[in-house]
């Protein structure tokens, strides 16, 4: 398992924390995407969305590359793997902790839905 205190990890938690950082990810998915057009759906200056991409890039998660005076970005995905690691182990949690409920259920299902006994078995 990933150590929880790693910083490349705390960063790429601390980047996804922000709503818009999440939104512009999602779009780099599709494709690289200069500053202006990761920009556009929000109500932000290009400066703006700069800061957002460097806390991104700090992370790992994106590589911006300059083209004169574009500077275009694209989304490099293998710090979400330590993440998705991380994570995963709480879904083996918390799925263990469902399966023992679910049986402790059916069980007292299982022992309400018998016919009680009555006088002694022959």
């Amino acid at each position: 398992m990933v150590e929880s205190s790693t910083p490349a990890l705390d960063a790429v938690f601390q980047a996804l924390t922000d709503p818009t950082r999440r939104a512009m990810l999602r779009s780099l998915a599709a494709g690289e995407r200069n500053i202006g057009e990761l920009a556009a759906p929000f109500d932000m200056s290009l400066a703006a969305a700069s800061k957002h991409v460097k806390v991104l890039e700090r992370a790992g998660l994106v590589q911006r590359a300059v083209r004169g005076r574009t500077h275009v970005c694209r989304l490099d995905p293998a710090p979400l793997a330590a993440a998705d690691e991380w994570l995963r182990f709480y879904e083996q949690f918390w799925n263990r902790q469902l399966d023992a409920l679910d049986a402790l259920l059916k069980a007292e299902d299982l022992a309400t839905a018998l016919p009680p006994r009555k006088g002694k078995p022959r």
